[in-house]
C-alpha cells in the first residue's frame, strides 16, 4: 500500500513527505489563525486543559502570527484558513471584519468567515460572501447552538447555493456539549441537502454516523483533524472497522490538523494518516487533491 513511502518523523520531513508523492504541497483545511486577544483567550483555556479536558493540552506552536505563517508556508501549505468561530452574540461580524482583513495582508490566506445563530446572520454572511470568503468555521461545542436554529435558515440558504465548504466541529470528543452529535446536523441536512459541510475531527468520538452522512449526502466531508494520533486514541480512538470506510471515502475525507493548537508537532498528524496505510492514492487524495477542491487552491 504505501511500502516505498517513509513516514515523516520531524517537521523538517514533511515537505519530502508530500514531494514523494508527486504532490505540489498540503491542502490543510483546518487551520486557525485568529485575532491577538481572541487566540490568547484559547490558549489560555488549553492551557487549563486538565480541568477542562481532563488531560494536558500543550499548544506546540505558541508562536507569534508572522512565525506562524512562516511555519505553515515551511510545512508546504498552500492556502492558509483563518477559522474563527464566535462564542456569543454579536461576534461573528467583527471575526468576519478580521479574516478579510487576514485575507487581505496574507496573500496566500484562504478567506474564512463564521456565523451565529442571530438576528443578522444572514446579513453578515452575505457580506462575507460578496466580500470573497470562500470557507467558513462553525464550532456547536464553543457556541452552545444547535446547528439547525431556525434562525440560521437563511444563512445557510446563502451558503447551500454559493457552495462554499463549512468546517463543522459537531462532534463530541473531546468535549461533549447540549447540541454536539450528529444528530442535530442530520436534522441540518434534510433541510439543506445540498451543503458542503466538511465534519471536523471525523465526528470525534461518533466517528461511524457521521461517516454514515458522508456516505448519503454529496456535500459531506470529514476533515482529519487530530485523528489517529497517539494524543487522541488515548481518549477517542477510531473503531477497529472504521478504516475500510474511510478507505472507501477517499474523495471526501480532507487534511486538517489544527495548527497552531495542537499538543504534538504537525508532522504527528501525517504520521498518523500513513500508519491507516490506505495507500498512496488515498493520501494524495487526502493531503491535496480534496482540499484543493474545496478551498479553491
Amino acid at each position: 500500500m504505501t511500502d516505498g513511502l517513509v513516514a515523516p518523523t520531524s517537521d523538517e520531513e514533511v515537505p519530502a513527505y508530500w514531494r514523494a508523492l508527486g504532490l505540489p504541497g498540503l491542502a490543510d483545511i483546518h487551520v486557525h489563525f485568529l485575532p491577538e486577544s481572541m487566540l490568547a483567550k484559547v490558549w489560555s483555556y488549553f492551557d487549563d486543559a486538565e480541568r477542562n479536558y481532563g488531560t494536558a493540552w500543550p499548544i506546540h506552536y505558541r508562536l507569534d502570527e508572522p512565525a506562524r505563517l512562516d511555519t505553515v508556508r515551511r510545512l508546504g501549505l498552500r492556502g492558509i484558513p483563518s477559522l474563527t468561530y464566535p462564542h456569543k452574540p454579536g461576534m461573528a461580524r467583527w471575526l468576519n471584519d478580521w479574516c478579510t482583513q487576514f485575507a487581505a495582508r496574507v496573500p496566500d490566506a484562504v478567506h474564512s468567515a463564521t456565523l451565529y445563530p442571530e438576528d443578522d446572520v444572514a446579513d453578515y454572511v452575505a457580506d462575507a460572501l460578496a466580500a470573497g470568503a470562500r470557507l467558513f468555521k462553525m464550532h456547536v461545542q464553543v457556541g452552545v447552538f444547535a446547528p439547525d436554529d431556525g434562525r440560521l435558515d437563511v444563512a445557510w440558504d446563502l451558503l447551500e447555493e454559493a457552495r462554499v465548504p463549512i468546517v463543522l466541529h459537531a462532534g463530541s470528543a473531546p468535549k461533549s456539549g447540549e447540541f454536539t452529535g450528529p444528530a442535530p446536523v442530520r436534522r441540518l441536512l434534510e433541510r439543506h441537502p445540498e451543503l458542503v459541510l466538511v465534519i471536523a475531527h471525523l465526528g470525534m468520538s461518533e466517528y461511524h454516523a457521521f461517516a454514515d452522512l458522508a456516505e448519503e449526502y454529496a456535500g459531506v466531508h470529514l476533515d482529519t483533524t487530530m485523528a489517529g494520533t497517539d494524543y487522541v486514541e488515548q481518549f477517542a480512538p477510531l473503531p477497529a472497522d472504521y478504516l475500510p470506510r474511510l478507505g472507501a471515502l477517499a474523495d471526501k475525507v480532507v487534511l486538517g490538523a489544527d495548527f497552531p493548537n495542537i499538543p504534538y508537532a504537525y508532522f504527528t498528524q501525517l504520521a498518523a494518516l500513513h500508519r491507516f496505510d490506505l495507500g498512496e492514492d488515498w493520501l494524495r487524495k487526502v493531503l491535496w487533491h480534496n482540499g484543493a477542491r474545496l478551498m479553491g487552491l
